[in-house]
């Protein structure tokens, strides 16, 4: 199907696209059962423990604490993969509407080791801090921990003291904080409840406390019981640590729910940089760029979401045109019929230049969007130069930019280093890193080398990333690493005169590029939280569209200023 605005597009559908999404189908069932281990928690035996003492799991409660129907979108779901701990980190964090608020939302799963925080789940926190940090989200924590794996305790107490601070920073943001207490909370982790702004304790179930009554016996020779020493009813009618007292988990919830409604909270704006509501302090100045028509409602993807499948290669050499993506991830054309007859979905901007590069401008459900997307692979100087005058032009008019990467680095070769490509993608680069207007990545491919930071990766600090299934990231492709470390040590052994071990050099080469293949992995990389998780390609729309809503919390304003760049 030929979709407006996408002159080049055509049917996927072929023998190609077929393979292509059978591979896909094959790696969604992959993620499906590693986030099924993350669901699992700490298996069956402990998740029917659980329930048989009345209480809910974390997924459960945050069902009920989210609007009915409301998407929650969860982040960091693989964190801690391919570690020694389970899938998931012992928590479940992720963005939800309440009250018609987009909050970040945290839960301990108290059916993996009594919701013990362990190097990751430390880890995953930190994330979820920093994203309501940057979008301007209050934060709601669904408490039930009993404080740090202790056998591990080297690698999360002196980095954990951060938690704490994060939450006492939020509230000094006037980014509320609310904690609903469902069981234990002791030790650092009683700080949490200690330093919210508002919490919620369940009658007979939370407990809250510094040291547990052997602690207490062991410090001070003291008798005592869970209950008198930092039960929920001692902390709402003696300590006055509770606000509210629960009379059981539903309850928690509903007053949770109702603290949130009472907030009054507002978003600065719907839509940056629309004409009648440009961002704060550019009142005076006058607007350029491109028009983005003030509209309340949008069309569909002008094709089909589900042909997204289809689209990426099974080997990553081999290109795909990425407006295919894009026809299926932004808004279509339509809507509520404003600019008919002069409206395209995607305006695509330095078509004839740079053409490994797709820039341009779009909607995402209603949201104005500037997009740079891979064509080709490689970046050469056009690519790079292309690219810093589109993240300008996006600064200038403070729309946020959507990266999607699938890309083999900047160009290499004598012809390109005299040609200036250091300094070309060193501009790129600077462009990317002194934007201020919010970026999201998704890495769909190849995301190798340099052009991983010229594509806003994950060291430059976009809003979002998220990868998927398809997606590969390292320092260069598993061949090309294991070639150049062949090519050195064959250098080496003939500098010396010595013989040169083929078959080693052949079992290195062998082990360097499984090595390397398995650590450039989807599952690897977002078991590092080196993304805020992997999606499924039919989901990339709902996922933009939701983070694009969180982004606007905030004001957006563009950039004041550069670095140096080298011409």
């Amino acid at each position: 199907m030929t979709a407006p605005g996408f002159e080049t597009l055509a049917g996927v559908r072929s023998s190609t696209g077929g393979a292509n999404r059978q591979a896909m189908l094959a790696k969604l069932a992959d993620l499906d059962a590693e986030h099924a281990k993350a669901v699992a928690g700490g298996g069956e035996k402990y998740v029917e423990r659980h329930h048989r003492r009345g209480k809910l799991l974390p997924r459960e409660r945050i069902e009920l604490l989210v609007d009915e129907g409301s998407a929650f979108l969860e982040l960091s779901p693989l964190a801690g993969w391919g570690s020694d701990f389970t899938v998931g980190a012992s928590v479940v964090t992720g963005i939800g509407v309440i009250e018609g608020v987009e909050c970040l939302i945290t839960a301990n799963d108290p059916t993996v080791k009594g919701g013990a925080s362990n190097p990751w789940t430390v880890k995953k926190i930190f994330r979820a801090s920093q994203i309501a940090e940057e979008n301007g989200l209050p934060t709601v924590a669904l408490v039930e921990s009993g404080g740090a794996d202790l056998p591990t305790q080297k690698e999360i107490f002196i980095p954990g003291g951060r938690l704490f601070r994060d939450i006492t920073r939020s509230s000094a943001m006037k980014l509320p904080t609310v904690a609903l207490v469902f069981g234990n909370s002791t030790a650092g982790g009683a700080y949490v409840p200690g330093m919210s702004d508002y919490t919620v304790m369940v009658k007979e179930q939370a407990k809250v406390f510094l040291g547990g009554p052997p602690l207490v016996k062991m410090a001070t020779g003291e008798e005592s019981d869970d209950e008198s020493l930092g039960g929920a009813e001692m902390h709402a009618k003696v300590s006055g640590l509770a606000d509210y007292l629960a009379e059981d988990e539903h309850d928690a919830l509903r007053i949770g729910r109702r603290i949130v409604a009472r907030l009054n909270w507002r978003k600065p704006q719907q839509f940056p940089g629309r004409p009648g509501n440009p961002s704060p302090g550019r009142e005076s100045i006058p607007r350029q760029g491109i028009d983005f028509p003030d509209r309340s409602t949008y069309a569909e993807p002008d094709a089909d979401p589900d042909e997204l499948l289809d689209l990426i290669p099974t080997d990553l050499k081999e290109p795909f045109d990425p407006r295919e993506v894009i026809a299926r991830v932004v808004d279509g054309v339509g809507g509520d019929g404003a600019g008919a007859g002069n409206e395209v979905a995607f305006d695509e901007f330095k078509p004839l230049y740079g053409a490994s590069l797709v820039t341009g401008w779009a909607r995402i459900h209603g949201h104005p969007v500037g997009i740079l997307a891979n064509a080709q692979g490689v970046l050469f100087s056009e690519e790079a130069q292309k690219a810093t005058q589109f993240i300008q032009l996006a600064n200038q008019v403070d729309v946020p930019l959507l990266f999607l990467h699938n890309t083999t680095g900047y160009m290499v070769g004598k012809e390109y280093e005299q040609g200036g490509i250091i300094k070309h993608g060193a501009q790129m680069i600077n462009a990317v890193s002194n934007s201020t207007v919010p970026h999201i990545s998704v890495i769909m491919g190849a995301s190798y080398g340099a052009g991983n930071y010229g594509m806003n990766g994950r060291a430059y600090d976009p809003r979002f990333l998220f990868t998927w299934p398809s997606a590969k990231s390292a320092v260069m492709g598993p061949q090309q690493l294991a070639g150049v470390l062949s090519i050195v040590a064959r250098a080496a052994a003939e500098a010396k005169g010595a013989p040169y071990d083929e078959a080693g050099d052949a079992a290195m080469r062998e082990f360097v590029e499984a090595s390397v293949e398995e650590q450039s992995l989807p599952f690897f990389l977002s078991g590092m939280l080196y993304d805020d998780g992997v999606i499924d390609p039919r989901d990339t729309r709902t996922v933009l569209g939701i983070c694009l809503s969180v982004i606007a919390n905030k004001p957006i304003r563009g950039a004041d200023g550069y670095g140096v760049f080298r011409m």
